[in-house]
């Protein structure tokens, strides 16, 4: 516990300080946001919020690293190695991206990069195909640990169109694997929640809308916080309950950017408009027609993730009927949502977007 105390105050402390001074290099370098029609900024915003996340949360882990060194403790050495350079992999991408931004493709397929690197690692889904053949089985294994992957990585990026939504989503989800991994005795995934915790919160002061964001992380730090999220959901494990019960848990704790990824994807579907596309029919978007503002948007979501939360913690304990009755339920719920917010005409939530012009759907990007 000492451990993890220490990594998630040196990740905050350091996001807390490195954030003004990557805002600095930022504004120095040109690494601006400017103003577009289909962001809702009218400033010139600093972009390079994202490095200071994955320094406060890489140094950390480094430091654990070579603490552990030290008192020979090499074996659960190798695979924090390893995701620490995958997502330092992912960062780079994002970065890049930043500054010179990729194609949708190309942006993917560089991004399997890293979820390979880290499934060479151990860090893959095991579904209990029995009654595959074990080539066979290996095969559908990868192909969905690749895609869980991909998806939640990029679902965390998709999140990053309002202040402090992205963020807000990474402290909440890690804080809630963290408590389970705690509860559980699992120290690698504790120490990564902890230190994606602590980043998170450390930069969050400076990307709210308090009385506006002043930086935002751009893809650097949603593609790294979305990548070692889904690594956490990877390797979360409740011993005390069966494997067939406990794959719900982090699928109910990223359902939100996992919700709000599929809404897009309908939204866009429907109205013939590519997915790769930026555009104003995200959760939050829609959270904002009905008249919150910025601030408050943020919080609901958060709101919303840490409800979630509390279901899988449940989940944790449950039984299986009660495990099945509680995500059926769940599931029901959301389609009804989305069913509601995209196909009744006269639903607040979908005011907007159907006059919306198609040249202000652009790219999407860092928060909006």
């Amino acid at each position: 516990m000492t451990t993890i105390m220490l990594i998630f105050t040196m990740a905050l402390f350091f996001g807390s300080v490195g954030t003004p001074f990557a805002r600095k290099i930022a504004i120095k370098a040109g690494f601006i946001a400017k103003p577009k029609a289909d962001r809702a900024h009218t400033e010139p915003t600093a972009l390079m919020g994202g490095l200071a996340i994955y320094a406060a949360a890489i140094v950390a882990l480094v430091m654990i690293l070579f603490v552990s060194a030290l008192f020979g403790n090499i074996f659960r050495l190798s695979e924090l190695a390893i995701i620490i350079i995958a997502a330092s992999v992912m960062a780079a991408v994002g970065l890049w991206d930043d500054r010179r931004p990729l194609s949708p493709k190309a942006k993917l397929a560089v991004q399997v990069i890293p979820a390979l690197m880290v499934y060479q690692a151990g860090v893959g889904i095991r579904l209990p195909l029995f009654f595959l053949e074990p080539e066979w089985r290996e095969l559908v294994n990868f192909l969905v640990s690749i895609g869980w992957l991909l998806f939640i990585t990029n679902a965390v990026n998709y999140s990053d169109n309002a202040d402090g939504v992205a963020v807000m989503t990474s402290a909440t989800c890690s804080a809630i694997f963290l408590l389970i991994a705690v509860l559980n005795g699992q120290q690698l995934v504790s120490i990564l929640a902890a230190a994606v915790l602590g980043a998170s919160l450390g930069f969050a002061r400076y990307n709210l809308p308090l009385p506006r964001s002043t930086i935002f992380m751009g893809d650097s730090g949603s593609l790294f916080l979305g990548f070692l999220l889904a690594v956490l959901g990877i390797k979360i494990r409740i011993p005390g309950n069966a494997p067939e019960i406990t794959w719900l848990v982090p699928l109910i704790v990223l359902a939100l950017p996992i919700f709000d990824t599929v809404l897009v994807y309908v939204s866009r579907k429907r109205r013939r408009i590519s997915f790769f596309q930026g555009g104003i029919d995200h959760t939050t978007h829609r959270l904002s027609r009905l008249g919150l503002d910025k601030l408050s948007v943020a919080l609901t979501i958060s709101l919303g993730n840490g409800a979630l939360g509390l279901v899988a913690i449940f989940i944790t304990q449950a039984s299986r009927a009660e495990a099945y009755t509680v995500a059926g339920t769940l599931l029901a719920v959301m389609i009804i949502i989305l069913w509601r917010i995209e196909f009744v005409p006269s639903l607040w939530f979908r005011t907007g977007i159907e006059a919306a012009p198609v040249e202000v759907i652009k790219a999407e990007g860092s928060a909006s």
